[in-house]
Formats: C-alpha cells, structure tokens, sequence
C-alpha cells in the first residue's frame, strides 16, 4: 500500500509544485481535435446560432407588449404567438444537430488517445511499469480520457456559445435601455475574482481526486488478481478496511469539490438575481414615470432572465475544464515520458513478421568474437543514488557460439538482472553485451528481441488461447512450430483441455496449473527457434518426473542455440556446458559443474541445499 498511502505530489511522473495553466494544458489536445475541428467549429457555430434565437425571443415579446396587446388586436398577439412557436422549435432542432455533429468526430477522438497511449505503454520501458502502479494508467485511459470527451463535446463548446450569448445579450440590454443595462453589469467584477479564486482552489481538488481514483483502481485490481492469496491466508477483513479507507479518501475529496462547486454556483445565482431584482425595481419606476414603454421592460427583463443559464452555467463549466485539464496533465505525463524504441522501431511489427531470428543477424563462427559475450558490464536501478552500491558490478562472462551456460548464485546476487539485460529489458549503467560480436545497442529492440527469446522465471500468460500465447513467441512461424514447441516443453496436457490449443486459458492463465503455465512459456520461448535463449529458472513448478522429460527435449533445443539459463537445482545446471557463478553482483568463477564442486565452497553449498555454508567444497553430496 505504498503507493496508495503517498501524497499526491510524490506520485510517479508528477512534478510538485508545477502545475501548468488550464488553457496551456487544454491546447495539449489540439493535435487530436485537429482533424474533427471543422465539425466543432460547425457544432459551434450551429450553437451559437441557436442561443441567439432565445435572444430574439424577447424582441417579439416587446413587439407584442408594445404593438398587438396595447392595440387589443388578436391577430398580432397569434402571429407573435407563432413566431415565438417557430423561434423555440429552431432553437431546439439547432441543438439537436450540434449534438449530431460532435458525437461521432469525438468517440474518434477518444478512441485514437487510447490507442496512443496502449501503443505508447508497450514501448515504455520496464523501470517506468517497475514504478507505476497500473491502477494510476488503467485510470488514465479510462476515467481520464472519458472526461476529456465529456469536455469536448460539452464544455468547450458551451464556454464560447455562452461566452457570445452573454456578450451579444448585453449589448441588447443596453440598447434597450442603457442605465438599465448597467445596473446588470456591475456584478461583472466580482465575478470574475471568484471564479479565478475557484478555479485555482478546484484544480488543486480535482487533481487529488483523480489520482485517488486511481489508487483505488489499483487496490481493485491487485485485489482480484491477487484472491487466492487473499482467500489462502484470509485476508478478506484487512483488504476491505484498506479499501474502505481509500474510498473514505476519495469521498471526503469529492465532498470537497461539492463544497467548492455549491459555493461558486451560490455566488453565481445570488448576485446576477440582486442585479435583475434592481433593475426590475429602476424599470418599473421608469414605466411609472413614463420613461420607459411596459414593451421594453418585458424585453429587458426577458433578456436579463434568458442570460441566466448562460451565466449561472460558468461554475459547471469552469469545474469540468479544470477537470479536463488536470485529466489531459494525468495523459500527458505518460505520453511525456520518453519510449525506449529507436527510430525504426515504426517497421518492427512487418520485419518482425517477414524475418527469422536466423536471417536477422550473419552467422558467426563460433570463436573468441562469436557467442554472448558481457564486458565489463555494471548495473544500478535508474532511481538509484549515484553512489550506491551497483546491482551488477563489473561482469565478464563469455557464452560461447552454441553453449549452454548455467548461470547459478543466491537468492539477490544479480542473476535474474543480469538475464535482463540481454533482451534490454533494462539498460547496461556501463559495459557493452554483445551478440555474435556485435553490440546490443546498435541493433533495433525489434530485431534484437526476434534474436533472443526469453522465459521468465514467473509465467505470465495472457486471456487468449494456448496457441496465441505459444506463438507469441514465433511471429511468422511455420505450421509446425506449435506442435514442436509443445513437445519441447512437454506439454502433452494440451490435448486434454476442452477445445485443446484453441482453449482460452483465461486472465494470467489462472485456470492452469503453475506448472502448465511454466510449460506454455518454455514452449513460447522456443517456439520460433532463437539465435540466443535466455531462461530464467524455467523448470521450477514442474515434479521431478516433469522436470526430467521437459529436460531430455529441451537438450535437443539447446544444441541449436547459444543459452544462459538461471538454475537452482543440480539437475538444471546439467543441462549447460559450462556454469558461472554470481555472487554480491560479481562473477566469481566460472567452469564446469565438477570443476566449481571442487574449487567453490559457496557453488557446493548451493548446489547441496544445505542450511549453513561449507567450509570447503561438497563434492561427493551433491553428485
């Protein structure tokens, strides 16, 4: 609950203390709305039109008042009558076509910013999902982008119809009658500074509830994937009061904002009413005396109570544009964040298709250049302090071209970091990894990762059928690489699921065994026959007799490809040619399984199992 229990200012990608202006953040959007700003700038324009049809209204009411009514003739007040009919049927067909004219152009709108940010998310590198919950980007393409449409469809177009429905209203008012007018224009000021006084206040309120949302949907959804944990240990009592607060959070936030958007609505209906109850007062002296026709002050007062939804709407609008504002922030701050694809990255998916991991990268002959090779490679967490101690420190290892190398060390030595560098999940702090002689940097992360196909030591399967998520792995593959792969992994329970590689293995593969799922993913790192495999303890779910088969296949694999593999147990480490020990991030030596029985005292009691280090090396127990 770390992250939860943060203040909103320390969230990952905020910058405290900066917060941009509402507008300087809204035009954030234009790239989007550009191609829809023809039917906006129409949408606008139609609604426009139609908020000043309710303004002629009251000029035919001063035309009846004045003309028809004072003359007693009935047949005027029908024809106002009808032309008052056809002004409010126009003024409601206008709305309904600007409705018509936003809905489509706008769910496009969303639609591509979600699209962008899916797309953007993939190519983010692993540190920014390390520090991210996914609660916070669930909430940003989701609740985020909802109001940003909520915004352009409504707000946005509604501050410019009211903003030129007010100012042509005034501009009738004081031709109407000009002290009259006035007396209405004086609450202009104090307004304007409650409303800036808001609008700094609410965004302040709205960013705090909108990153609470999305703490809350991240306790939701760690929750729900995470329930046999919470059913194992019974858990249920302390994961609903930890939801029970961050909800209690996020209503006294939310009550915050009624409190501030009640206080603007009260301020914004009570002073133009004291406005319009003068000037009803000055105008009807005005008729009294003679000043002023009973025609005009209907008119006026007409006006006057027409502008009051223009006016009293300026809360509801300023509080969704802050909203939408601070929604766009939230956006932005992933899209701002630099993705770790070159360039060429835009061709990866079709090369990626059409290639081979063979036909990617020249052969080379298996020498002192050829193989994988790390040189002088270090390691630190980029949120790391400059001078802490490194993850990994200075390694120097060579896996030959075609050899199987073991990779073994206690639990936190660096192994599974080390693994990850090579696909470049995370980025060598210092050093060069090179493959076949060739740097990892200099090569696309597409093509590098078409080279090196990678099993993670946690399966993670995805709600699609078993043979989507085997062939993950093998873009472009032959018919035959399903079956093949299946066959490595020793995956034969396949055959026996209800629509057998067609099956949905559903969220995360939970309707599998860990073992299966283990299976799937040693299968989906062979599938597609990789220059360079790269497993980290692939087999530590299956039974020994699993575990002994799943070995005898995988053999036949390895002989094909150049392979670090992290083991724990003796029978994995027989697999490689050669082992290197890890230990406090450092090579410590490296030789044959017997060759470290004999010389390392730490590999011996790795290997052995045993409670307590052994002084001298353990042979003969762990042969």
């Amino acid at each position: 609950m770390t992250e939860t229990d943060a203040p909103a200012t320390d969230r990952p990608g905020e910058r405290p203390g900066e917060r941009s202006s509402s507008v300087r953040s809204l035009l954030r959007l234009w790239p989007y709305v550009r191609p829809v700003r023809r039917r906006l700038a129409m949408a606008a324009v139609v609604a426009i039109v139609a908020s000043c049809l309710g303004l002629v209204m009251p000029l035919v009411l001063k035309w009846m008042v004045d003309g028809p009514v004072k003359d007693r003739d009935p047949g005027g007040v029908w024809l106002g009558a009808l032309a008052l009919l056809a002004l409010g049927v126009a003024e409601a067909l206008l709305f309904g076509m600007r409705r018509w004219l936003v809905a489509r152009p706008l769910a496009g709108v969303e639609a591509a910013m979600r699209a962008d940010l899916y797309r953007h998310l993939q190519r983010l590198p692993v540190a920014f999902h390390d520090r991210w919950p996914s609660g916070q980007l669930l909430s940003r393409g989701t609740t985020d982008l909802m109001l940003l449409r909520m915004f352009l469809a409504f707000p946005l177009t509604f501050l410019l119809v009211n903003a030129t429905t007010i100012l042509v209203g005034f501009v009738i008012l004081l031709l109407q009658d000009w002290s009259l007018g006035l007396v209405l224009l004086i609450p202009v000021v104090p307004l304007v500074i409650v409303c800036s006084l808001f609008e700094t206040r609410y965004s302040l309120v709205a960013r705090k509830a909108q990153d609470q949302v999305g703490d809350l949907t991240t306790v939701v959804e760690e929750s729900v994937l995470g329930i046999r944990i919470i059913k194992g240990f019974g858990r249920h009592r302390s994961q609903a009061l930890a939801f029970r607060e961050l909800a209690r959070r996020l209503r006294t936030t939310e009550l915050g904002k009624a409190r501030l958007l009640a206080g603007i609505w009260a301020v914004i209906m009570t002073v133009p009413e004291l406005a319009i109850g003068a000037a009803l007062v000055l105008g009807t002296i005005q008729v009294a005396d003679g000043g002023l026709s009973a025609g005009t002050l209907v008119a006026f007062l007409s006006t006057a109570l027409a502008l009051r939804w223009p006016v009293e709407s300026i809360g509801f609008l300023l509080a969704m544009s802050q909203e939408s504002a601070t929604a766009t922030d939230r956006y932005f701050e992933v899209m701002d964040v630099r993705e770790e694809a070159e360039a060429q990255e835009a061709e990866a998916q079709e090369a990626e298709a059409q290639g081979s991991a063979t036909g990617v990268l020249a052969a080379h002959p298996g020498g002192a250049g050829g193989g994988l090779r790390f040189e002088g490679v270090s390691f630190r967490y980029p949120d790391a302090a400059a001078d802490s101690v490194p993850v990994l420190d200075r390694i120097d290892l060579h896996i030959r071209s075609g050899e199987t190398m073991a990779l073994v060390g206690a639990t936190g030595s660096g192994k599974t970091t080390l693994t990850a560098l090579v696909p470049r999940l995370h980025e060598a702090t210092a050093g060069r990894i090179t493959l076949d002689g060739q740097d990892i940097t200099e090569l696309p992360r597409w093509r590098l990762r078409v080279l090196v196909s990678v099993a993670f030591e946690e399966p993670t399967l995805f709600s699609a059928t078993v043979g989507e998520n085997v062939l993950m792995g093998a873009a472009g593959a032959g018919p035959d690489a399903l079956p093949r792969a299946l066959d490595v992994a020793q995956a034969d329970f396949v055959e026996g699921l209800p629509h057998g590689v067609q099956t949905e293995v559903g969220e995360q593969g939970h309707s599998l065994s860990g073992g299966q799922r283990q299976r799937l993913a040693l299968a989906r790192a062979v599938a597609g026959r990789p220059r360079f495999l790269v497993l980290d303890d692939p087999l530590s779910a299956l039974d020994v007799h699993t575990e002994a088969r799943v070995e005898a296949a995988l053999r036949r694999v390895l002989r094909e490809t150049t392979a670090l593999v992290v083991a724990h147990r003796p029978s994995t480490v027989l697999l490689a040619d050669r082992v290197a020990l890890i230990s406090g991030g450092r090579i410590a030596a490296v030789g044959t399984h017997q060759e470290l029985l004999r010389s390392s005292a730490e590999y011996a009691w790795l290997m052995s199992g045993a409670s307590e280090p052994a002084s001298e090396p353990v042979e003969e127990s762990v042969r």
